[in-house]
């Protein structure tokens, strides 16, 4: 593990941070076309791995990138190609409040994750926080119970711990490479999408929204992967339920989704207690 410095956290923290700004945005790009899930995995996922290996071979790190790329790399990959085929389905599926804030159970998940496999115990606050964050999606999904919303929530959890999964995975291997990943995460997801769905077919003109979702897909995947690698996976998976305050928000002023009472309820716990960990880790 990289040994955890102020100046390596406050970098852990700004990248994560920045992370989670970004994938705030994913539920409007997913909700604001007609395009089927299995579609928007495959133009978003051509144009993420198109941005993502441009941006490595800009930096003249493509050789280096496969030299490095191991069985700890390989697993990113599998996990980010899961909690992918699950997220955007999601958000077909749900709200783009409840998948947002279902995301805030990631620290919970992270942390034990992360006992079990290297015995890295969060600190109390961290611990308080998380659970108070793990309360306020139970807040969130008690109004999805009975009706078809549930089948969303529950990829919206599936997706989580797959996220949570990879945070630990650069927490253990921080030598772990962070962009090719993701590149490789939106590949071998083509062959399904084209199996599953028609994305050949898809309006012309929501093409470029699919694209411009690509790019902001292989940023926040890239600055989490390298936030991921400075931080305690639970601090990550904290820090990064951010988007949740974020993502309600533009789905209201966007696509005019009003979230209910339980959504603003619960987004306020999960936010409040984020906010509070970072004040008593300062």
């Amino acid at each position: 593990m990289i040994r955890l410095t102020a100046t390596t956290r406050t970098t852990g923290v700004f990248l994560v941070v920045a992370s989670a700004f970004v994938f705030s945005s994913a539920g409007v790009f997913t909700n604001a076309v007609e395009t089927q899930a299995w579609d928007i995995i495959f133009w978003r996922g051509i144009a993420a791995a198109v941005f993502t290996l441009f941006y490595i071979g800009a930096r003249g790190k493509l050789g280096s990138e496969f030299g490095a790329f191991g069985r700890p790399a390989l697993l990113v990959t599998v996990l980010m190609a899961a909690g992918t085929a699950a997220f955007i389905p999601a958000f077909k599926l749900s709200s783009v409040a409840n998948v947002a804030l279902i995301y805030a159970a990631a620290p919970f998940f992270a942390a034990g994750l992360s006992w079990l496999v290297i015995r890295e115990a969060p600190t109390r606050q961290v611990v308080t926080a998380s659970l108070c964050a793990f309360f306020g999606v139970l807040v969130i999904v008690s109004g999805s119970l009975g009706n078809a919303r549930l089948l969303g929530d529950g990829l919206a959890l599936f997706m989580t711990l797959m996220m949570a999964g990879t945070m630990v995975v650069y927490r253990v291997h921080p030598e772990t490479t962070a962009a090719l990943p993701a590149a490789l995460s939106s590949v071998i997801l083509l062959p399904a999408a084209i199996v599953f769905g028609q994305p050949f077919e898809i309006p012309a003109a929501e093409l470029p929204h699919l694209i411009l979702f690509g790019l902001v897909f292989a940023v926040a995947s890239v600055t989490l992967s390298e936030g991921a690698r400075r931080l305690p996976s639970a601090e990550t998976a904290l820090l990064s339920a951010l988007e949740v305050p974020l993502a309600p928000v533009l789905a209201w002023f966007i696509l005019v989704e009003i979230p209910t009472l339980r959504v603003v309820i619960g987004g306020a716990i999960v936010f409040l207690a984020v906010l509070w960990s970072q004040t008593r880790n300062s």
